[in-house]
């Protein structure tokens, strides 16, 4: 018999490419806060359909996307599950949730308090990267990327909060910039450090499946506030197709196709960076050449950033499938329309990025997913008598685009394989 070991509940952070690719029950219970703000921000722009509401629902959705990507990428590497990463990714949960609260007018009344959530978060990631730099040298390089930006970030949302008006969202801008550019800054670095391929579309996997939470959720707001009004229930059932269609988009399609050639890419990047310390020299690549792994880099960052047009737009979409369900018997008002149309052609430019990204030829998307995105933006065009034709006409397309997207997809497996 072996005795049980017990691991300390201190462990200095390491990286962690080798471990499972599961998802932990920390960063679901992390992610189910940012859950939270998203809601939050629909909310209020259902109240606001507008070129305001847009710009404020659109800015605060990106910023809150960029902070949940630099805590999952940080998981990624560093996720060492002892007591002070826990603490941390609480505290993190914590200040989430404090965005969530002043989500509703972040831009007025609660604009300090999101301020300072935000910040308070931005902090934490800081100090989690600061404990990285300090035990894993050989990644420190790299870390020091995500240092500079976090910290620019940080002081940029620090000093908003004395600021009046307008420089104060310009300031909230620049700090998403900066923190978007981070991960983008740090695959330039030739002594990079490797993400978990495994765990990484998990990840983004399950928080997919969060924002088409919000898609269904609207619908059954929807139906819930017109007092279950036939026209608004059979709206609904409409728009609950439309979700359904973008659900098996992503994951009978998308999903799957993207995990498989970042793995491949991943194997391919390995086996250069073997080669190249195998001659006798660093893994530099020829003369004139991209390094060892750029091309595995390029991927991956068409692979995250993929799906924020992606996420932004299941979001956008249930939030006009909402409005439509509301009013099922009325002339469908522009700006719903184009709420759910152009949030449709954002789900698919996305669903563009992530395939054709990863697969790195445009080939892979076209006939499909590439003229959806012209035929999703020419639907708010036309002019509808009511407003369960647009969903009913908008639900058999994004059905019709899934069975197409899943002949394809298995077709194109057959002949590779």
């Amino acid at each position: 018999m072996t005795a049980a070991t017990t691991e300390p509940l201190i462990r200095p952070p390491r990286l962690h490419t080798g471990r499972p690719g599961d998802a932990s029950r920390l960063e679901l219970f992390f992610d189910l806060a940012f859950v939270v703000v998203v809601l939050e921000l629909a909310a209020a722009f259902v109240h606001d359909l507008s070129w305001h509401g847009l710009g404020v629902f659109v800015g605060l959705f990106v910023a809150v996307w960029v902070s949940w990507v630099g805590f999952t990428l940080y998981a990624n590497r560093f996720d060492t599950d002892d007591v002070v990463f826990r603490v941390g990714k609480l505290l993190a949960t914590l200040s989430v949730a404090g965005c969530a609260a002043s989500a509703s007018d972040a831009t007025g009344t609660y604009a300090v308090a999101f301020a300072g959530s935000f910040l308070a978060g931005r902090l934490l990631l800081f100090l989690l990267y600061l404990r990285a730099w300090r035990h894993v040298a050989d990644a420190r390089p790299t870390i020091a990327v995500y240092l500079v930006c976090i910290g620019v970030s940080s002081t940029l949302w620090a000093v908003s909060l004395a600021m009046p008006g307008t420089l104060r969202y310009v300031c909230w801008g620049l700090a998403v910039l900066v923190d978007a550019l981070g991960p983008l800054l740090a695959t330039l670095r030739t002594d990079k450090l490797p993400l978990h391929i495994e765990h990484l579309p998990e990840r983004f996997g399950l928080f997919v499946i969060l924002v088409l939470g919000e898609a269904v959720g609207g619908t059954a707001r929807g139906v819930h506030d017109s007092e279950w009004a036939a026209g608004s229930v059979l709206t609904a059932l409409a728009g609950f197709a439309v979700a359904a269609g973008m659900w098996w988009i992503y994951f009978d399609v998308a999903a799957g196709a993207s995990a498989r050639r970042l793995e491949e890419a991943d194997d391919e990047a390995a086996e250069e960076a073997a080669d190249g310390t195998a001659d006798g020299g660093p893994p530099t690549g020829e003369e004139g050449s991209d390094p060892p792994g750029a091309e595995a880099d390029e991927r991956h960052d068409l692979f995250v950033y993929g799906h924020l047009p992606m996420c932004l737009g299941i979001v956008a979409a249930g939030i006009g499938l909402e409005v439509l369900v509301l009013h099922p018997t009325e002339p469908a008002p522009a700006s719903a329309t184009w709420v759910i149309c152009g949030g449709l052609a954002l789900f698919l430019t996305g669903i563009v990025l992530v395939i054709g990204g990863t697969a790195r030829t445009w080939a892979s998307v076209w006939p499909w997913p590439i003229p959806g995105v012209p035929v999703l933006l020419a639907l708010a065009l036309i002019p509808y008598p009511a407003a369960w034709t647009l969903v009913v006409v908008a639900a058999a397309f994004m059905i019709a685009a899934a069975v197409l997207g899943t002949l394809r997809s298995r077709r194109t497996s057959e002949l590779s394989a």
